[in-house]
């Protein structure tokens, strides 16, 4: 992925119920990218995902468009 190392944060909406995700926001300034992965595997895998991605998966969560 990088050099950098990782500064991994969850939502302040996760409500410690373990099914969450974790990202590292501070990659996306310097690398174009921002990791995501599964909070219950912290030395797991990551996914790498573009910032245009990432803003996109945002913003379709908050105007509702990824309801089930």
């Amino acid at each position: 992925m990088t050099t950098d190392s990782p500064q991994w944060i969850k939502s302040s909406y996760s409500g410690g119920g373990g099914q969450c995700v974790e990202v590292a926001i501070n990659l996306a300034t310097s690398h174009d990218i921002v990791p995501v992965r599964d909070s219950k595997v912290s030395d797991g895998p990551s996914l790498a995902v573009s910032v245009s991605a990432f803003s996109s998966f945002v913003a379709g969560v908050k105007d509702g468009r990824l309801d089930a």
